[in-house]
């Protein structure tokens, strides 16, 4: 009996404990419910003040707006969550290439800096400026006039041009010119009447002069041909 008594006692006290924690879980959403009623409420009057505040400064700044516009323009934005979504997700992407390709840029940057000091270094800066300043005395002492008449001629100077960058043409003017700058002119000797005449007389003079002739008599028969080509 003793321990029939002491099973229904067990059994008893369990069910109290139950009881208690149903009503300690009771109590926690009772307390739950009030904080969220507390909360809602609070936010109904904030919300109704920040309202309250917008529509009297929209007001006084005359500004009228429109429920019905207001409410397309939610549904515009709720239809274009996913444009919106992909434009998030595009800029995260260039912000992903940017700092991926922050150190080919700052690399590119450096190499071009060594690539300018180089350039400087070598004188194509100042090149440059000589060669702004030719184009200023240029353009300052050839007249438009002088220019047109430079390109109505642009065939014939290109012809000439051809014709001088001849291998063997270059080098007699190149040879030329070093003779040139050699000559001392207060060093040149004195050549006599008689002297010249026996100077002229030897193989080398004679050779010369033969080239000279010939070259002058060819010019002549050109300039003939091409005055008769022109009438």
């Amino acid at each position: 009996m003793a321990e029939n008594n002491q099973n229904i006692q067990t059994q008893i006290d369990d069910i109290n404990r139950k009881l208690d924690l149903v009503l300690e879980h009771v109590n926690q959403q009772r307390l739950k419910r009030e904080m969220i009623d507390d909360l809602v409420a609070d936010t109904s009057i904030i919300t109704k003040d920040a309202w309250d505040s917008t529509v009297k400064e929209l007001d006084n700044q005359g500004i009228e707006l429109d429920i019905d516009d207001i409410k397309q323009l939610i549904f515009k934005f709720l239809k274009n969550i996913k444009n919106f979504t992909e434009v998030i997700a595009m800029f995260e992407s260039i912000n992903d290439l940017m700092k991926d390709a922050s150190p080919i840029v700052n690399e590119v940057g450096v190499d071009m800096i060594h690539k300018l000091h180089e350039f400087e270094e070598k004188g194509y800066f100042e090149f440059l400026k000589e060669a702004g300043n030719i184009t200023d005395k240029l353009i300052t002492h050839i007249s438009p006039e002088d220019l047109r008449k430079i390109a109505d001629n642009i065939p014939y100077i290109a012809d000439t041009l051809k014709k001088l960058s001849n291998t063997d043409m270059l080098k007699t003017m190149n040879n030329a010119a070093d003779v040139y700058q050699q000559m001392d002119g207060e060093k040149v000797e004195e050549y006599s009447l008689w002297k010249t005449m026996r100077t002229m007389n030897s193989k080398e003079m004679k050779k010369t002069m033969g080239f000279l002739m010939t070259f002058i008599k060819k010019l002549n028969q050109e300039n003939q041909q091409q005055k008769s080509t022109n009438q």
